[in-house]
Parts: C-alpha cells; sequence; structure tokens
C-alpha cells in the first residue's frame, strides 16, 4: 500500500495508496476536529487549496453529532462531502488533555465529557468501533497520552499497556472489516509509539510495535510542552527503528520550520491545528517569513499577504482590507487568513515534494530552514 520512490539522505518520497485514493508523501493533513475547519473553510475550498487528507477526531464526533449517526448518514466522506482521504486521531490524547476526571485500568479509560459531565468508557475496542462507524480511511490506534516530564516507571508502565492496547486495536478492527454493515472494509490502522522523552523506552516500544505489521507508524506525545531541541532528538533516535516500508506520521507537528526539520529527519505525515489557529489571529506564513496582519504597518497596504502566494485570498485581496476584518472580528477576515496560511502548508509539502523528486531536497532544506522561522521584513 505504501511505495517509497525515493530517498534524498534521511528525507523520503512516496506514495501511500488507499481507498479513497493516493496520497503523495511528504503531506500536511488539514484538520478538521468536529468535521469542518475551524474559520469557515468547507471542502469545495478545500479541494481548491490543495488538501490531499483531512484529519477529523474520535472523541469530539463520539460526543456530537455522535458515530452511530454519521454511520447512519453513510459515513464520514458523505457527511462532510469529502472525496478524498480521511484519517481519524483516536480520541486518546483528548481522553486525557481534556477530561481531567479519569480512571485508567487495562481496560481502558472513564472520563467526563467535556460537554455535559456525562460517564463515558473508552478502550482500545471502542476506539475502533467509533472510528469503523466514521469509516474513516486511516483509524488511529487508542493510545495513552502522557504528560512531559513524566516519571520513568509510569512511563515504561503505560508503554506497555499502549502495546498491548496494539494488538487489541488490531483484532478489533480485523473483526470490524468483515462485518456486512461497515462502511469501509479497507480501513487501515496506524499504531502510536510512546515514551515521553526517554530515548531507550521511545526506541524499545518502536521495536515492539513494529512487529505487529500494521499499515503506518505514529510518533505520538511530542510537541505537548517539551523544546523543540527535545522534540528533534526523539524523532532522531526513534527514526531508524520505524519501518522504511510504511508511512511515518509525527502527531500534532507543528510550525513550517518543525515540518522541514521532520522531513529531512524521514518523517512522511504531519498534522496541526497552528496553521488555522494562528490565521483566526492574523498570524500568517509566507515564503518571506511570518507576519502578523493586525501590525498597524499593514493599515494602509495595498499588497497582497504575500506577492508569491496564489491562494484566493492573496489573488484577491489587499493586507489592509484582510487586516480590518480580523481587527472587526469579521468571519470573512477569518477564512481569508485561515485559506492563505493553508494554501500556504499544502504548497510547502508541494515543494518539498517537488524537491525531494528534482533532487535538490539539500539546498531546499538549507535555504528555508533559514528563512520560514523568521519575521518577514515587509
Amino acid at each position: 500500500m505504501f511505495e517509497l520512490l525515493k530517498k534524498d539522505g534521511r528525507a523520503r518520497r512516496g506514495i501511500l495508496h488507499t481507498v479513497h485514493g493516493d496520497i503523495q508523501t511528504p503531506v500536511f493533513m488539514n484538520v478538521g476536529t468536529c468535521a469542518a475547519i475551524k474559520g469557515g473553510v468547507n471542502t469545495m475550498l478545500l479541494r481548491e487549496i490543495g488538501c490531499q487528507v483531512e484529519l477529523s477526531n474520535t472523541y469530539h464526533l463520539h460526543i456530537r453529532p455522535g458515530d452511530r449517526l454519521i454511520h447512519d448518514m453513510g459515513g464520514l466522506h458523505k457527511f462532510m462531502n469529502w472525496d478524498r482521504p480521511i484519517l481519524t486521531d483516536s480520541g486518546g490524547f483528548q481522553v486525557f488533555s481534556l477530561s481531567q476526571l479519569r480512571r485508567i485500568n487495562e481496560d481502558g479509560v472513564t472520563f467526563a465529557s467535556h460537554i455535559d459531565g456525562k460517564r463515558i468508557f473508552m478502550g482500545p475496542e471502542e476506539s475502533m468501533q467509533i472510528q469503523s462507524n466514521l469509516a474513516s480511511t486511516i483509524a488511529m490506534a487508542f493510545d495513552e497520552c502522557i504528560e512531559n516530564p513524566a516519571p520513568y516507571d509510569y512511563v515504561k508502565k503505560s508503554c506497555d499497556r499502549t502495546a498491548r492496547w496494539l494488538l487489541r486495536c488490531k483484532a478489533e478492527m480485523a473483526r470490524l472489516n468483515g462485518l456486512d454493515d461497515t462502511i469501509n472494509k479497507h480501513q487501515m490502522l496506524f499504531g502510536i509509539n510512546q515514551g515521553s522523552t526517554y530515548e531507550d523506552l521511545r526506541i524499545e516500544h518502536m521495536k515492539t510495535i513494529a512487529e505487529y505489521d500494521l499499515d503506518g507508524y505514529a510518533i505520538g506525545g511530542l510537541a505537548v510542552g517539551e523544546a523543540t531541541e527535545e522534540m528533534y532528538r526523539i524523532i532522531d533516535a526513534v527514526e531508524p527503528h520505524m519501518p522504511t516500508d510504511k508511512p511515518r506520521y509525527l502527531m500534532g507537528v507543528g510550525t513550517p520550520l518543525n515540518i522541514l526539520e521532520a522531513v529531512h529527519l524521514g518523517v512522511d505525515f504531519f498534522d496541526c491545528v497552528m496553521p488555522s489557529r494562528n490565521a483566526r489571529h492574523g498570524n500568517l506564513f509566507t515564503w518571506e517569513g511570518k507576519i502578523n496582519i493586525q501590525n498597524e504597518r499593514y493599515a494602509k497596504d495595498p499588497k497582497p499577504i504575500s506577492e508569491s502566494c496564489n491562494c484566493p485570498a492573496c489573488q484577491n485581496y489587499s493586507r489592509s482590507y484582510i487586516r480590518h476584518l480580523i481587527k472587526a472580528k469579521e468571519a470573512v477576515g477569518m477564512q481569508l487568513a485561515v485559506t492563505h496560511n493553508l494554501y500556504f502548508y499544502n504548497e510547502l509539502m508541494q515543494k518539498i515534494r517537488d524537491a525531494l523528486d528534482g533532487g535538490y531536497f539539500e539546498s531546499f532544506y538549507q535555504k528555508y530552514r533559514n528563512i520560514l522561522g523568521e519575521r518577514a521584513e515587509n
């Protein structure tokens, strides 16, 4: 299902073949937690700005409107009118981050809904059942998300439990994919590597789950407060132990510079709420560096957000106008800003793929690692 086309150093160029179409990698997945991108970007616009994969969240869709409802509506693709791949996060991160009242044991986790406080149980089987109802292209395994830092002994026990949960996820998905009323009988399963910032635990856990022959492997539990260099250190340690014939996914990361560095270290898949969240507050990414459109210097600026950008916002509106809309809290301003940032991220991945195809990724990396994290001069 995954073709590794070529490598440039550790950076990889590939294609993941799925029932909902091919995914050209490296790829950034546009995050629509509740089956919609915050900021008013609908699926028709997602196609226009080059989105390959949309990501939605198991926990949130289970809470509202309910995974059974989505199943009865024909699955998430029909529900949101999206004919390209969808990845669903398992809900594990939300269970551990949104609910202060939770109880974990070998079976799974009992927690309180952040909407109405209702007590809910979720374990490996429940997460797979919800994701099967959603009928996503790729389902993520249910894991325990650990805060950084965490005690070594607890992290080790948690890694062992997450590995046991992963086997249960695999068995349950195999059962569900064989049922008559399952919408997507070719749903893929990605496992998640955990281990906090302990290199030995990360490597041991990766070696263990690599034996499970899954459709892909993710590195989870990073970008949650640790220093950026710590994140790179863990990726650098884990990557050599990840199967070369399966896609690698770095969860919840990150800035354009984070993505460029992680591709350089051998990662294929990315997702993050940052481009849409930042955009809603006027923080925009360009090939010349970052800008805050709310700054006074842009009040009378007739130029687009970026003169080198072909997104709908840059092709039709000025910095002055978009700044006014965002400061006035007009929904159109947020939509234009989010559209621009997501277009930039999707274009970044296309340019990375082009550089890998053309054999000049190293020079591309060296050039833009010194630009993408900086403020634009103009």
